[in-house]
């Protein structure tokens, strides 16, 4: 009896130290990670899943290393081996969706960002489901997803934003505003959001305001091309060419 305690005990202490090790490697390569060595972490996150195959946090910090690689294949399969194990970890379907969409996958990118969403009702994740549906030009499906984000945080500018393109696309041009002054409010910084106004304006035939949009941007950053693009060809269609060609020299 005593024999089998002390094989038991043995057994057990090893266990552990297995354990602890197995975090080490993870440990190890997630420092290499930070510093941007990611084919020495993938080394380290490679001897961690050796040591237990069900080792997930190792398998989504190898999945993330494949992925800083370009190696978009192999990162979803590290997500899958993750998702093999736990089908609904929100981290690696989120991994799966940046994976497609940095291959430009957006349709089986949208279908694991929902996934992520599903599991995970934040405002990031909403915003990228809107984001992919944009890139698929699906706007109108866009502007929900958007909703659903602005609806955690009413102040979230980057929701706020977006949604304004897809409108504006849609030639929602009032409501596209709208959302737009919403974003500057949340961030009076946000250059964007002046220049997106002052194109809306400027389609709806409202010439002096978006001139102004475009100057407030302009306030923000003096250099920012987008916005003296956008001021120079309004004074030109304005047949304010004097003030224009001003502009020029700034652009070019």
């Amino acid at each position: 009896m005593r024999i089998f305690s002390i094989i038991v005990c043995v057994f057990l202490l090893s266990a552990i130290c297995m354990a602890e090790e197995t975090e080490y490697f993870d440990w190890k390569g997630s420092k290499l990670y930070s510093s941007g060595n990611y084919t020495g972490a993938m080394a380290y996150f490679n001897k961690a899943i050796s040591q237990d195959q069900n080792y997930i946090d190792s398998w989504i910090h190898k999945g993330n290393a494949q992925r800083a690689l370009k190696d978009y294949n192999e990162s979803i399969a590290s997500y899958n081996a993750v998702l093999q194990i736990d089908s609904k970890n929100a981290a690696a379907w989120s991994g799966i969706a940046d994976a497609y969409t940095a291959m430009k996958d957006y349709a089986n990118a949208s279908a694991a960002a929902a996934k992520a969403t599903e599991i995970d009702n934040s405002k990031g994740n909403w915003l990228r489901e809107g984001n992919l549906l944009q890139e698929q030009e699906k706007y109108q499906d866009a502007t929900t997803k958007y909703d659903a984000a602005i609806a955690l945080d009413p102040k979230y500018r980057e929701a706020l934003y977006k949604k304004g393109v897809s409108l504006m696309v849609m030639s929602n041009f009032a409501e596209a505003q709208n959302q737009f002054n919403q974003a500057a409010e949340s961030d009076p910084k946000m250059k964007q959001a002046y220049v997106a106004k002052g194109v809306a304006l400027e389609a709806s035939g409202r010439y002096v305001e978006a001139q102004q949009a475009f100057e407030k941007a302009l306030e923000i950053d003096p250099s920012y091309s987008l916005a003296l693009v956008n001021k120079m060809q309004l004074l030109l269609f304005m047949k304010k060419q004097n003030e224009a060609m001003k502009i020029f020299p700034n652009v070019f």
